[in-house]
Order: structure tokens, then sequence, then C-alpha cells
């Protein structure tokens, strides 16, 4: 589907290391190829193709692949089209318009600190515009607020989804508050999904020792690395009991 907004980068100090090494070692594996250093011209060689191949993985990530990935996610979770669901880091709006196509009588609510160190030229007006844009500006709302104290009473929404934010928060104790904050707004049969990098097993832990259930953890492939497969994006979904 052709999206008409524009959803920046992500983590761009992580996109500009990459290529800035890349290059680097690449000019230096020319000039030790120019001084007939055959092994040095090797290994900078390596280290050059390494870190563009960081490079071009990172920015296919947070152009194209996270999007691809996230409609199969949505697709998963069958909204009916009148839920309240909630996006937690919503950032430039990337899951939340995705989410708001699907909607007909529903909202999507956003909620983000907008730090443009996680994501280049972040901010409330700019998600905004995106939504507007996308044809989709009437279904969303858009709140700025911490996501370990949620200004929405219990049971507020459906459905709430995450991407890529919930690791931004220091410490792990820290994490777990954004996690239960998730947990206190949902509706009894409401579901979750949170994509992220390195705390997932975390955030399961945590969900059952609330009482979730339907637990499940799986990685979302090499449309979803930040790079390489040690900074693969996993997917963490979950129900509340609806006697909860």
């Amino acid at each position: 589907m052709e999206r008409r907004g524009d959803y920046g980068y992500d983590a761009p100090y992580g996109l500009v290391t990459f290529a800035v090494l890349g290059a680097a070692s690449a000019i230096a594996a020319i000039v030790s190829w120019w001084s007939q250093r055959g092994h040095l011209t090797a290994i900078m060689g390596f280290y050059g193709a390494f870190f563009l191949t960081n490079a071009f993985s990172f920015l296919y990530t947070t152009r194209r692949g996270k999007f691809q990935v996230w409609d199969n996610v949505l697709d998963e979770l069958q909204l009916r089209g009148d839920e309240r669901v909630l996006d937690m880091g919503c950032g430039r709006g990337a899951v939340l318009t995705a989410v708001a196509r699907r909607l007909r009588t529903g909202r999507v609510t956003g909620i983000d600190l907008w730090s443009t160190h996680d994501q280049s030229g972040n901010s409330h007006e700019v998600t905004m515009r995106n939504a507007s844009l996308e044809g989709v500006g009437d279904r969303v709302e858009i709140e700025t607020g911490d996501m370990r104290a949620l200004p929405f009473p219990d049971g507020a929404f459906d459905v709430v989804v995450s991407s890529l934010a919930i690791h931004n928060i220091h410490p792990n104790a820290a994490r777990a508050e954004a996690i239960a904050e998730a947990w206190r707004v949902l509706k009894p049969g409401g579901r979750l999904a949170i994509a992220d990098i390195l705390a997932t097993q975390r955030y399961a832990r945590t969900l059952s020792n609330l009482g979730a259930t339907g637990i499940a953890r799986r990685r979302l492939g090499w449309r979803f690395w930040y790079g390489n497969p040690f900074a693969a994006t996993s997917l963490v979904t979950a129900s509340k009991p609806v006697s909860a």
C-alpha cells in the first residue's frame, strides 16, 4: 500500500554510525590495496562490507521493512473496525496510521514524548500531518505523555500496540511499569501486540505475572532487523482474560 506520509528514520544515529564506519573502512581498504598491503586490505574490506551491509539493512527496515511486517501483524489481529486502540510510543505514526486504515467507527490514540534521538523529526505536529496525508485524521487522537503513567482510565482500550518504543525506557523496572500500564488500560478480553528489541522476554514474563493469557513471542524476520540479527525485532502478543 502506498504511503503518503513521511515517517523519518528510526534511531538516526545508528544509521549514520554504520554508514560512516562502512565508508571509512572501504576507503582504508582501497588505500591498503594501493599500498599493496594485502592482509590489511582484506581486513578493512571485510569491515567495510560488514558496516555497509548493516547500514543498508537499517535503512531498509526503517523505510520499508517495518511497514510490511506491521501490516502482517495487524492483519493477524483481525480488527473488526470499531475498536479503541492505543499506540504506545507512536512516533511519527507508522503503526498509528496503519491501524487507523483498518478502523471504520473506531479510533486510535497515539502517545509519545517526541524524542528526536529515537526518531528523526519526531513531533506531535508531524504525526498529525501524516495522519491527514494518509486520509485517517478523523480516526486519530494524539497525546503527549509517559508510557509509565498513561493518562487514560482503566480498561479504556480494546487493543494496545507498541513498536520499538519501550526499550528506550531505562532501567528494566521502568520498562515493566510501562507494560503494567498497557495492561491497566486494556479492557478485559483485550489484546496486546508489542514489537521491540532487547527486552521482549522480560515483557512476556511481566505479562505472565500480571495474569495475561495466550502469551506468545516470535522473531519478526530480516525485514525488521536494525543492521543484523543481533538487533532483530521480536513480537510479544497476549490477551487479558474477560474475568480480569
